[in-house]
């Protein structure tokens, strides 16, 4: 990052001795006599320094001020102020507004170069947090959500209504593949949170005491196997956002103490006395009927109704299949950029394919056939032969009848979702054995327990 340093100052002397100085030490430097000059240096020549070194006192108005009344206007730079006659006000003032330090002259070159180099370092680091928001806002921006159908058009106004009101929690619905996760982070990019952090979790992917651990963290010696002290991801996000996937997967203990911290905005680590206070926002998704789940006492209602201050219930793909104009020639584009290739041609007789399919996995399922049909196209055209576009339903039917039972048979096309494969193995093996849990869970090598959590999680009949 180039070193660039804006010096005010109106004695000429100590402003030139300082120029030549800090030149020679292969700095930027763009020097100014007064406040007005420093003004139209930054406001209207559009002048970026990293660091800002000001006298405190010039002939035109106090440099403190000049900051206060700036420093929204500008990209970020670390100020560092000189002053013959320096008093606490002035220094407890300028610590308030953010400057890095505030120095009395006359100030000893070394000393000064030690706090320059410090200032300098850590103004690379809030630049690169500043690029990296920028590049996270304008790739998950509320345009981000492509769509041309009314359900597409109603998300993004909610995304842009969203995105400029500090929410604490909201949930986002929707099936397998809608995109929950890329509306999360348009939520969390375009919101006044977007220079914090972002961390996720899936609660279906962990089991009860690894999540527990997870989010909470823990202490030395908390359980067997913790040797160290652990910051969970409650305390990662503070400041930021926790987006938790799949929460209905969350075992109902852990409902009761995730309900507890963002009531009390505190939590203990596993093994901890110490309370520590955060201040997140939490963005919960799910692919299941949360209401019904509270009915059937699955789900805990408290929770719900504090995370449910918004909701966000998204179409799956096959109810705005107009989507399919915009979704397909981005898709094409990203994958022409990433294998080298040069699709533009789409035919009449995809297009009718595309329609016509009901795309049970959503975009995550419409963007797996567009990759392959990418990879291996050997022209222009997008070929049509790679589409192998099948309903699991129509596929399932067409297996039904065979007759050895000991096997089932799924696409690995990319038509079914991972979720969607095991919940069709679940239910096949349910079905062969009349419905019966332990005959099932036999049948499939694993336990009643293991088979009961997942029989609830795609909402299956058994008989126990």
């Amino acid at each position: 990052m180039i070193k660039t340093l804006l010096i005010i100052e109106d004695e000429k002397l100590l402003g030139s001795e300082l120029s030549r100085h800090y030149r020679q030490l292969g700095w930027e430097v763009t020097l100014a006599a007064n406040l007005a000059q420093a003004k139209e240096q930054l406001l209207n020549q559009r002048l970026e320094p990293l660091l800002i070194l000001s006298d405190m006192n010039l002939p035109d108005g106090n440099a403190l001020d000049f900051m206060e009344n700036i420093k929204a206007g500008i990209t970020h730079a670390e100020w560092l102020f000189l002053t013959g006659y320096g008093s606490v006000p002035d220094s407890v003032k300028a610590l308030r507004l953010g400057a890095y330090d505030f120095l009395e002259k006359p100030c000893d070159l070394e000393r000064l170069d030690l706090v320059i180099n410090s200032a300098f370092r850590s103004a690379c680091i809030q630049r690169r947090v500043i690029d990296q928001t920028l590049q996270g806002y304008r790739r998950y921006s509320p345009e981000a959500y492509v769509g041309q159908s009314e359900q597409a058009r109603q998300t993004r106004q909610l995304l842009m209504r969203l995105t400029q009101v500090p929410f604490s929690a909201l949930i986002i619905g929707g099936e397998t593949g809608t995109g929950k996760g890329l509306v999360a982070k348009i939520l969390h990019y375009g919101g006044n949170r977007a220079q914090q952090p972002m961390v996720e979790v899936n609660c279906a992917a962990l089991p009860r005491e690894m999540l527990e651990s997870e989010l909470f963290g823990h202490e030395s010696g908390a359980f067997t196997g913790a040797t160290g002290r652990h910051r969970g991801l409650l305390e990662q996000a503070d400041g930021g956002t926790l987006f938790m996937d799949e929460i209905a997967e969350m075992p109902l203990d852990l409902q009761a103490k995730l309900l507890k911290v963002i009531e009390d905005r505190k939590f203990r680590r596993l093994g901890g006395e110490k309370e520590i206070s955060v201040d997140i926002q939490i963005i919960a998704a799910s692919h299941r009927d949360l209401e019904k789940m509270i009915a059937e006492g699955d789900f805990r209602s408290d929770l719900y109704h504090r995370l449910s201050v918004f909701k966000i219930a998204l179409s799956p793909l096959r109810e705005a299949k107009q989507d399919l104009e915009e979704l397909v020639p981005q898709f094409i584009a990203e994958y022409n950029a990433k294998a080298g290739r040069k699709v533009s041609k789409i035919s009449s007789s995809v297009w009718e394919k595309l329609k016509q399919h009901d795309w049970p996995g959503n975009v995550r399922e419409l963007r797996n056939v567009i990759e392959r049909c990418v990879l291996f196209a050997e022209d222009a055209e997008f070929p049509e032969q790679w589409l192998q576009l099948r309903n699991p339903q129509t596929f399932s039917a067409n297996h039904s009848g065979d007759e050895n039972k000991q096997f089932i048979r799924l696409p690995l096309d990319g038509t079914m979702a991972l979720d969607d494969m095991d919940s069709f193995i679940i239910k096949t093996a349910l079905e062969r054995a009349g419905n019966n849990l332990t005959a099932a869970a036999r049948d499939l090598g694993t336990t009643r327990e293991t088979l009961r959590y997942r029989v609830r999680k795609y909402q299956l009949r058994v008989d126990e």
